[in-house]
């Protein structure tokens, strides 16, 4: 059923048109600066377990196996507080729901450094994911609502791009500091570097204008901030969201399976799912196959970095196609070019060219995770916003909870034909699911 939009009061400033008629000024760039270093916690607590794990292995005289459960509880929290944040952040704000999420990772963090035993590492792993899971989907709707429709693909892409940007600062990290302090001090620094940044978001974030906008008692600040925006409006002024709010449904998840929606949104959760899946299995598995086939720690460590490095040049190139082809073209070669590099790879190739494929198979399968995201906060309106990207997250980490299992399994029974061959199915039934989505975001 409709919700029964309230008839705007007379002189009312419409805040869609606010935002999108004017420049990009340097505070609203600002503004999606501080969502991306919040992103960053992603890509960087997804690898920094990964080269943690060595340490506590001679540490605590454990074999690599056992430390499974504490990889997927954190995928676990992932997927968890990606759902819950959301939920947060249409009822509650934006900003509450991204320091929220920054500050109990960085806590659950610290405390793993005085982790006594894998029990309580595996605990500590779920709510530091908790956090991580929440920060993604509440950061790029700010970041979305604090940018220009021309602008709003590449400012959230921009964002999610720091995910992978994440996973080459921990590996630069933990080479720094692992030697010098240990596994403990890997995360007792990397927790308080967090706080630092969760302690500076309390101090300068802004709520999100659109958020605001929907409610009066809050139009006082919305007037402030929108003079640090550049965009003066008189004291006094009252504001609606007339085209949003006309494209409104009920809100929370009941809304995402209303029948204008459900189509995009299974979609899109598929999507993720998919291509969730292909990333983690990367992310989690890729240096035991590279390992397991002969490689040297050198070949794998530069395989990993390849394909990190390839996803921040593809989520920028991919974003820039879509600002002017729109989202279907750019999104569906990409996945199929995904599919394309691993059904290469599974073939198997030189040393040489493994790397340079695997940057090049980075590229494709980054540039979708990464513009997916942003095109759902094309195909949600603002009072589902965060809950749709959020649910659609936390799907995507369903996949890479089950990425997590199946790994290990797939490498033993086929090693690097099977393991790549798997991601090209995964990535050509990524396809179907994006040519499914009917709400894609218009060339220009």
């Amino acid at each position: 059923m409709l919700n029964k939009v309230a008839a705007a009061p007379r002189g009312a400033q419409d805040i869609g048109t606010i935002l999108d008629t004017g420049g990009w000024t340097g505070f609203q760039k600002l503004v999606v600066i501080f969502a991306a270093f919040s992103i960053i916690l992603d890509g960087f607590d997804g690898q920094m377990i990964g080269f943690a794990i060595p340490s506590l292995i001679k540490a605590w005289g454990l074999t690599r196996g056992a430390f499974t459960p504490v990889v997927v509880a954190g995928l676990c929290g992932m997927a968890i507080g990606s759902g819950s944040a959301g939920l947060i952040a249409d009822r509650f704000g934006r900003r509450v729901a991204i320091i929220l999420s920054v500050m109990l990772f960085a806590g659950a963090t610290v405390c793993i450094g005085f982790a006594p035993n894998i029990t309580a590492l595996g605990i500590l792993r779920f709510i530091a994911g908790l956090g991580v899971g929440g920060a993604l989907p509440t950061s790029t709707t700010l970041a979305a609502e604090f940018t220009p429709m021309r602008q709003r693909i590449m400012a959230v892409t921009v964002t999610i791009v720091c995910v992978p940007v994440g996973g080459v600062f921990a590996g630069l990290f933990a080479h720094q500091v692992l030697p010098v302090f240990g596994w403990q001090g890997l995360f007792w620094i990397g927790g308080g570097l967090s706080m630092l940044l969760g302690l500076a978001l309390l101090a300068l974030l802004p709520e999100s204008p659109r958020f605001l906008a929907r409610r009066p008692a809050r139009w006082p600040e919305l007037t402030r901030l929108l003079g640090r925006m550049g965009r003066d409006v008189a004291p006094g002024t009252a504001f609606s969201d007339t085209d949003e709010q006309q494209r409104e449904l009920r809100a929370g998840i009941p809304a995402l399976f209303e029948p204008d929606r459900v189509r995009d949104t299974l979609a899109l959760a598929s999507s993720f799912f998919l291509n969730l899946l292909a990333v983690y299995f990367t992310f989690s598995w890729l240096p035991t196959l590279l390992a397991s086939e002969g490689m040297s720690v050198a070949v794998a460590g530069s395989g990993l970095t390849a394909y990190n490095f390839g996803g921040i040049f593809g989520a920028l190139i991919c974003a820039f196609a879509i600002g002017k082809f729109g989202s279907r073209g750019p999104l569906v070669f990409c996945a199929v070019g995904g599919a394309v590099t691993a059904g290469i790879l599974s073939h198997g190739v030189s040393a040489g060219a493994l790397t340079w494929l695997l940057g090049l198979h980075g590229l494709f399968v980054n540039a979708v995770q990464s513009t997916m995201t942003a095109l759902c906060t094309y195909v949600y309106v603002t009072n589902v916003r965060a809950t749709g990207t959020a649910f659609s997250l936390a799907i995507g980490r369903a996949g890479a909870i089950t990425a997590g299992f199946i790994g290990a399994a797939i490498i033993t029974a086929g090693g690097g034909h099977a393991y790549f061959g798997l991601l090209a199915i995964v990535l050509s039934l990524t396809v179907v699911s994006l040519m499914l989505i009917r709400h894609h975001v218009p060339a220009r």
